[in-house]
């Protein structure tokens, strides 16, 4: 049985540098091509929508990272904990990354996604995104092989 979420409860906050060690560790367990802590210091230096969600004990539940351009925001990173997928915090930050864009006067939200990433897919699609193009070759895959990256936009 899928746990209720009382959101009340739930420790929704902008991401900080003591967030990352959670959310490295996090990254590396549910992506095949994890971030590195890099990836994640250079977002928050550079200013980017960066937000963590975690219960009321502490423990990271998911995050994401938006990146605002003109009027289009890029989702660059959503994750949820691999314990708590299905639970409904996957569209919860869906629903906090578009509240982000929309306060920061977008007009759309874009994402990447692999083809082999078919629980977010249809993630994705179910909450509205449309497929709008294909980045050939944009991902590192196994054996030193590439995946292709589907472009998905969702208006605001």
């Amino acid at each position: 049985m899928k746990p209720v979420w009382d959101l009340a409860r739930l420790q929704y906050e902008p991401m900080q540098a003591s967030d990352l060690d959670d959310v490295v560790a996090l990254e590396q367990t549910v992506y095949p091509h994890p971030w590195s802590r890099a990836n994640f210091d250079d977002s928050l230096a550079s200013g980017y929508q960066a937000w963590v969600l975690r219960d009321a004990a502490g423990e990271l539940l998911g995050y994401f990272l938006l990146m605002a351009i003109v009027d289009e925001a890029h989702l660059l990173n959503v994750a949820v904990s691999a314990e708590r997928q299905g639970q409904g915090l996957g569209r919860f930050l869906l629903n906090q990354a578009v509240a982000c864009a929309r306060g920061l006067g977008m007009e759309s939200v874009l994402l990447e996604v692999r083809p082999s990433n078919t629980r977010a897919l249809e993630i994705y699609q179910r909450y509205g995104f449309q497929q709008i193009g294909r980045r050939k070759a944009y991902y590192p895959a196994a054996n030193q092989q590439r995946e292709d990256a589907i472009v998905m936009r969702f208006g605001i």
